[in-house]
């Protein structure tokens, strides 16, 4: 542990842990981080820190437009600090590009801080404007890049930090391949499951999650959890479910999280329920499925631990970068999950999951069938998938942080 406190500042798009996964991150990591005596400041919308109500988290600016950058640079310079610390993911700058020229700025008015910056996405979002020819966008580009003065797709986010964190190897690779020597120092630093596991018999957790659902002793709980969001493969789940309480009547489906995110608000939110519970009731499972809306972190701990089966149908196919895929595999809960040639090799090669193609009904129910009829699969699978998260934990995470603070601030 350090004998001298280090201070850290923040700034993330939202500070929103209920509506955002970044955010939530960022809540698990500050946590962590007062084990080796860091403190922390957020400084993000006015908006967010209206809603946390948290002495330590600042409103700075209104939105991520490109004016609102002016104040955010002179907010940064007046907050006593040791080091800046920028999380970045699109969605919760709102699809914004302006945070790319956060360090320029900076710099050139003069900080002097060391600025570090974790890219918790990367690689798919490149800037093409309709009003530039794209042969002199590219070219810009890449004369740019190839001299280490910016990047092609993130700016100067991370030519102007002194340390890029990323949260798994495939961002790395893009990022080194980009940027080749001129690159900054590059860490990867995997994420962990977004809940703290409980401690709790199963027999009682088992209890506990059928009679708040009003379901009898014997039924098999199914599990989704994380957001809804139609990018999550909810529907094809609720189809394929339909075919399995053909054939396992005490079968009964829990879908477990809130709706309302970054990326889906208000009327959206409000109209994506409604279709979930709409294609619930067409297909008569109302009886046999439970939709919990977002619920605390412990009582979500509490019904993994009660639950038979989980189930991630993600569209894209889930990854490490998932805190709902580590959190199921650290409640030991075997796992069907989609997969696709870009997801990560890793979980098939540990056997943690059980592999389905994404936007399948009729392979999620054949998946979660044979798990039914063949318990001791699913107790080889949460086995595997247990152990792999272990691998992942917060206090890892935090002492890799500490270390990099280290490194550029000696």
């Amino acid at each position: 542990m350090p004998q001298t406190p280090l201070h850290v500042t923040f700034v993330t798009g939202s500070y929103r842990p209920d509506q955002d996964g970044v955010a939530d991150y960022l809540a698990n990591l500050r946590s962590h981080l007062s084990q080796y005596a860091i403190t922390s400041t957020i400084l993000t919308t006015y908006d967010s820190a209206k809603a946390m109500k948290d002495d330590t988290v600042k409103g700075a600016l209104s939105d991520w437009s490109l004016p609102q950058l002016l104040p955010l640079v002179r907010r940064i310079r007046a907050t006593p600090t040791d080091l800046l610390h920028i999380q970045h993911a699109a969605g919760s700058y709102r699809f914004e590009r302006s945070v790319f020229l956060l360090p320029l700025l900076l710099r050139l008015s003069g900080y002097s801080r060391p600025i570090v910056t974790t890219a918790h996405e990367y690689g798919w979002w490149d800037w093409q404007p309709g009003w530039l020819p794209k042969s002199w966008l590219e070219g810009l580009k890449e004369w740019g890049q190839s001299r280490g003065w910016w990047d092609r797709e993130d700016g100067f986010l991370l030519t102007g930090s002194n340390a890029v964190i990323t949260t798994n190897e495939n961002i790395t690779r893009i990022m080194a391949e980009r940027l080749g020597e001129h690159h900054t120092h590059l860490t990867t630093i995997p994420i962990a499951a977004n809940l703290t596991v409980v401690p709790i018999a199963q027999a009682t957790a088992r209890q506990e999650l059928r009679q708040h659902c009003h379901w009898s002793a014997d039924t098999q709980v199914i599990t989704f959890f994380g957001f809804l969001h139609p990018v999550k493969g909810i529907e094809p789940l609720i189809h394929g479910f339909k075919q399995i309480t053909q054939q396992h009547p005490q079968a009964r489906l829990l879908l477990m999280g809130g709706v309302e995110t970054l990326s889906l608000r208000g009327k959206e939110a409000e109209n994506y329920w409604q279709k979930l519970q709409n294609l619930i009731r067409d297909l008569a499972l109302g009886d046999r499925t439970h939709c919990t809306g977002y619920i605390p972190a412990e009582t979500a701990s509490r019904y993994l631990s009660g639950s038979d089966i989980g189930v991630l149908p993600f569209n894209p196919g889930v990854s490490l970068k998932s805190g709902s895929l580590l959190a199921m595999l650290a409640h030991r809960l075997p796992t069907i999950a989609t997969h696709t040639e870009e997801s990560d090799v890793v979980l098939l090669e540990k056997e943690a999951i059980a592999p389905v193609p994404p936007r399948n009904s009729e392979a999620l129910a054949d998946a979660i069938h044979h798990l039914l009829e063949h318990p001791e699969e699913g107790d080889r699978l949460a086995t595997n998938g247990y152990n792999f998260a272990q691998s992942f934990t917060w206090e890892s995470i935090a002492r890799q942080h500490y270390n990099v603070y280290q490194q550029i601030t000696l």
